[in-house]
């Protein structure tokens, strides 16, 4: 079995040479990765690998993290990539550097409204269910564009770029189908709406090369680092 840090160098190792592959380079991808239910001990054996961001996925569980590490000289840079209830914004929002699931105005509102009584500014993306499943969140593809118009008029936000859960499929043509779809919203919305957006969150441990060829700029990978749970 290998270790964080084996599983680490791997997995950079992959997204290189996939990069490399499609003209891209190995720099302009970021890589998350997903600590959901792991062990303080795992994500400290990754920070010592020289890994620094984490996905999170749960507000309690990312509550206590960041709890854990307030003291400590070597702090994860947290990303939030689950679904997030307005009632549950104050307690992680101020605390992040990037939330990765917008998906409608009503959230982005209290988000926002939250942000500026704390005076702090947050790096967000919008989630799109491209895969038409009912179990993911995320706004239609046809009502992407409407609501990143909406959510650039509120103060405190900095609307990046879009994100997307695959189908969780063996087949490639499905899922890459779906990147392929993030990737054209991603183009239209910067064009029609003149901004110049950055990232693309799509791409997990058993997909992530595909979404890179497709243009991800983030890709958030768990099992393929800390293994099965």
């Amino acid at each position: 079995m290998l270790s964080i840090n084996d599983n680490l160098k791997f997995i950079h190792e992959e997204i290189a040479s996939t990069a490399e592959f499609c003209g891209r380079k190995s720099e302009d991808i970021l890589l998350v990765a997903v600590s959901k239910f792991r062990e303080i001990k795992d994500i400290n054996t990754a920070l010592e690998a020289g890994h620094e961001v984490f996905g999170e996925n749960y507000v309690q569980e990312l509550k206590d993290k960041i709890d854990y590490f307030a003291n400590k000289p070597q702090k994860p840079v947290w990303h939030y990539i689950g679904h997030l209830q307005t009632n549950k914004v104050k307690y992680i929002v101020d605390k992040i550097e990037m939330l990765q699931t917008i998906d409608s105005v009503n959230l982005a509102t209290e988000v926002s409204k939250f942000l500026k009584k704390s005076d702090c500014k947050l790096e967000v993306l919008i989630q799109v269910n491209t895969s038409g499943e009912m179990s993911k969140s995320g706004c239609d593809p046809d009502a992407a564009i409407e609501l990143v118009n909406n959510v650039l008029k509120l103060p405190n936000l900095y609307v990046n770029g879009l994100m997307t859960i695959g189908s969780f499929s063996n087949n490639e043509r499905v899922y890459r189908k779906e990147f392929i779809l993030l990737r054209k919203l991603f183009d239209d919305i910067n064009s029609q709406l003149g901004l110049k957006m950055k990232h693309l969150s799509m791409g997990m441990t058993n997909d992530f090369q595909a979404a890179i060829e497709e243009g991800s700029t983030i890709v958030r990978i768990g099992t393929a680092i800390f293994g099965e749970r």
